[in-house]
């Protein structure tokens, strides 16, 4: 298949710029495996949720990751922290190019170079991240961030630092609404994809088949695994949160990752990974990330690069939960696979006369 075939036309005044007043008041389209498509609240997802099915949620935290600095000419420079590659050095993405310091703060500064940032700082550097940096607000959403958004652009049960961008899906639950699905009987767990550029990163190929995904970091609990296989045992669902949850786990069973190293690990295309039979399907470039990455977890823990579109054959999810995704993209790429392509373009037509809300702020979807 090819890019364009998941190009589609979006009015602007679509595009969400702010969250809904409530969290689960965001509208819910359910599309049936039949076609049939349901108009609902997101409040009304416990309706379809029965005993014994599994909901699986993406808990990684996203922190303020846009920085800004004052140049010694007084200029501004903005960028946006992606990966630690070193000590005290990252790796950042910047709409413009400079070379020289930046001065962010009082005790907080930077040396730019060529895609780089070294920081020089006083105590801890991520509580200077979070006291100056701002939240990683989609370029989409066309507006600064404020302060409202650390809190919403966030899921209510945002455990593990390490995003520069939200798992969305996730921020239409509630702690109340959460309850209500334990209560009806339905197993709730959490495991971990940290959302770096491999989740949003154009597609600059147009055949499908030549796009690679960074890699980026998961964790899951072995305990999970045994939940799935009692799960499926039972003949219930399991139900995924987002397609940053799909990809964790469906990246792990279907063998498309691999373990963690401390040190920065290169892999051809077909390398194996040291200590694992699992390999990363193109080159990749994986670092060292000592403030996300857990190395004392008993967790299963490692990176995947898993690129899903139509064709791939689910292993685990049942039931997919996302939000309306950005054209061309890989997230809905993701969801075309799940349902059927034609299916889901149909969906997003009748989205899109219906005047749903789309993108991170916007409204959501159940592919039943």
């Amino acid at each position: 298949m090819k890019a364009a075939d998941f190009d589609f036309y979006l009015p602007e005044g679509l595009i969400a710029k702010k969250p809904s007043d409530k969290r689960d008041l965001s509208r819910l389209l359910v599309l049936h495996k039949n076609g049939k498509i349901e108009h609902r609240i997101f409040g009304a997802l416990p309706d379809y949720l029965n005993e014994g099915d599994l909901l699986l949620l993406n808990n990684t935290k996203v922190f303020p990751a846009r920085l800004t600095g004052a140049k010694p000419t007084g200029g501004r420079f903005e960028f946006l922290l992606v990966k630690e590659i070193g000590v005290d050095k990252w790796e950042i993405l910047s709409k413009g190019k400079y070379r020289g310091g930046i001065s962010i703060a009082e005790g907080f500064s930077a040396d730019i170079e060529n895609g780089t940032a070294r920081f020089s700082y006083s105590g801890d550097f991520m509580e200077n991240v979070w006291r100056c940096g701002d939240m990683p607000l989609p370029p989409y959403i066309k507006r600064k961030p404020e302060p409202v958004d650390r809190e919403w652009y966030q899921t209510v049960y945002a455990e593990k630092e390490g995003s520069i961008a939200a798992p969305t899906a996730g921020m239409h639950f509630t702690g109340e609404l959460i309850g209500k699905i334990k209560d009806k009987g339905v197993n709730v767990r959490c495991l971990t994809l940290h959302v770096g550029i491999g989740t949003f990163k154009p597609i600059k190929t147009e055949n499908l088949s030549e796009h690679s995904m960074d890699a980026e970091y998961f964790e899951i609990g072995k305990e999970i695994i045994e939940d799935i296989k009692r799960t499926k045992a039972f003949g219930k669902r399991v139900l995924s949160v987002g397609t940053t949850t799909t990809r964790a786990i469906e990246g792990y069973v279907s063998g498309k990752w691999a373990k963690h190293d401390t040190r920065c690990m290169i892999q051809d295309a077909g390398d194996k990974i040291q200590d694992t039979g699992h390999r990363i399907q193109d080159k990749k470039i994986m670092h060292r990330s000592p403030c996300i990455v857990n190395h004392k977890s008993q967790n299963i823990c490692g990176y995947t690069n898993i690129f899903i579109c139509p064709g791939y054959e689910f292993r685990v999810v049942d039931s997919l939960i996302t939000n309306f995704h950005l054209p061309r993209s890989t997230p809905l790429m993701l969801a075309s696979a799940f349902c059927d392509a034609e299916k889901l373009s149909g969906a997003y037509s009748v989205a899109v006369s219906q005047k749903y809300r789309f993108f991170s702020y916007g409204d959501a979807m159940l592919i039943l």
